[in-house]
């Protein structure tokens, strides 16, 4: 069969005030870019593990549209998509099945809303998709397609993982590659679309595994810079000073995303350091206590930690690893002050990255659970509005126009030329300080 696999990429926004301050601020725009950039392991996953007897073909929808031209007739489409992008993803999906190709969908949005989704596409898979990936290619091969293929119940082993096809990429088109070393997160945040919505329990796939993927990608872009996709690494993290040497020996950077008890480590620290670790974003959520309470469904983890976000943000950066601190406008417990309360809060840490966005209740979420019983979503089924930079409820400690309007203030002053400039100068200020008393240490220890 001949087979493609089209990524729905790209960041979005619906607020035109947003738009015309354009998302265009240096903070915004970098890390904008850098996620519209990624391409969709997902689907590179299905795609190596596709038998090779059939002819696929990897597409970012840019390029699909680029083109100018009638769609191209393929056995079989693979869509996947976010919430965001749902309704183009599924306008594309109807195109393709108009010209009599079969298509199939996945995602956390379609595994939330699967009768939805089957409206316009031949195929949905409900959760992790490489357990029915093969089923699902042999039916298509037949011309008996299921409607759902649902791996829910399915425990994938992530040490079955198979190797992603990096080799399809057009590597000049991007300025990272992902990797994924775990699937999941124990704190499970309420408002969190990560992928606990189509994985039912964290998982660590092997060393020896994610150093294969990092070789392969080597091969094609030497020196590559490293997403890991994870919702939060260093959860194990003997797993990850077995792992961090290796890396090393890889000569590549890399980011990811974390929580703030890598902070407590600094032999994890010095080895991430070493092994090319160039920033952990960090979700602190909130400057202050109170909105903190029940963030987490079972647990006060962030709340418990608070006392030490400070404090952990220069233990982080004094190891020459930038902090990309996470916060969100809208949790119930914040007024309008917390826009000042943001700012004060990235002045004084001196964090060199800043990351804001709000508060969004996306599908299959137990916050969007609650704030549909509470009545409290604008409009439930409007996907377009959820992508983190448009309000699509009524928050509780201010006015939908507090909430909107404070956000834009927010974001021109953060990402202001001037305060980027000098968030990443005293950046490299405190490190020059802290790289000579550290040598100053050493030599008196010798001494």
């Amino acid at each position: 069969m001949k087979i493609a696999f089209i990524a729905m990429s790209g960041i979005r926004a619906c607020d035109p005030e947003l738009l015309e301050l354009g998302l265009t601020l240096p903070g915004f725009v970098e890390r904008s870019k850098q996620i519209a950039s990624l391409p969709s392991l997902g689907l590179l996953t299905l795609a190596g593990m596709t038998p090779s007897h059939h002819d696929i073909q990897y597409i970012e929808i840019p390029d699909l549209y680029a083109e100018g031209v009638e769609l191209e007739t393929f056995d079989l489409v693979a869509i996947s998509s976010y919430s965001a992008q749902i309704n183009e993803a599924y306008e594309l999906s109807a195109r393709y099945r108009a010209i009599g190709v079969s298509t199939v969908m996945g995602g956390p949005h379609v595994t939330t809303l699967p009768h939805e989704a089957r409206k316009y596409c031949t195929s949905v898979i409900l959760g992790e998709g490489e357990p029915v990936w093969h089923d699902l290619l042999a039916d298509a091969e037949q011309g008996k397609l299921k409607v759902f293929y649902d791996a829910r119940n399915l425990d994938f082993d992530l040490a079955d993982a198979p190797m992603p096809a990096f080799e399809l990429l057009d590597i000049e088109k991007y300025n990272r590659i992902t990797v994924q070393s775990s699937r999941g997160c124990p704190h499970n945040c309420e408002f969190c679309a990560g992928s606990n919505l189509i994985c039912t329990r964290y998982k660590q796939k092997p060393v020896e595994k994610v150093l294969a993927e990092i070789d392969k990608i080597c091969k094609i872009w030497p020196h590559p810079f490293i997403e890991f996709s994870d919702d939060n690494s260093f959860v194990n993290k003997a797993y990850w000073k077995a792992l961090l040497p290796e890396l090393k020996k890889r000569k590549i950077k890399w980011f990811t995303e974390t929580d703030l008890s890598v902070s407590e480590d600094p032999e994890l620290l010095d080895l991430m350091r070493a092994s090319g670790c160039a920033q952990v974003l960090i979700g602190f959520e909130s400057p202050t206590l109170d909105p903190l309470d029940h963030l987490e469904i079972k647990t006060n983890w962030k709340l418990n930690r608070f006392k030490k976000y400070k404090a952990s943000i220069r233990t982080i950066q004094s190891h020459g690893i930038t902090v990309n601190g996470c916060f969100i406008v809208g949790l119930d417990g914040q007024t309008s002050s917390v826009f000042d309360e943001i700012y004060d809060f990235v002045k004084e840490t001196e964090l060199y990255e800043v990351q804001i966005t709000i508060l969004t209740p996306f599908p299959g979420t137990p916050l969007y659970e609650r704030l549909k019983q509470a009545h409290r979503l604008i409009d439930p089924t409007n996907w377009k509005t959820c992508t983190l930079f448009d309000l699509n409820f009524r928050p509780q400690g201010m006015t939908e126009h507090e909430l909107a309007h404070g956000f834009r203030q927010l974001g021109a002053k953060l990402y202001s030329e001037e305060f980027t400039k000098w968030r990443r100068d005293t950046f490299k200020s405190n490190l020059r300080k802290s790289m000579r008393n550290e040598q100053f240490l050493t030599q008196k220890g010798a001494a």
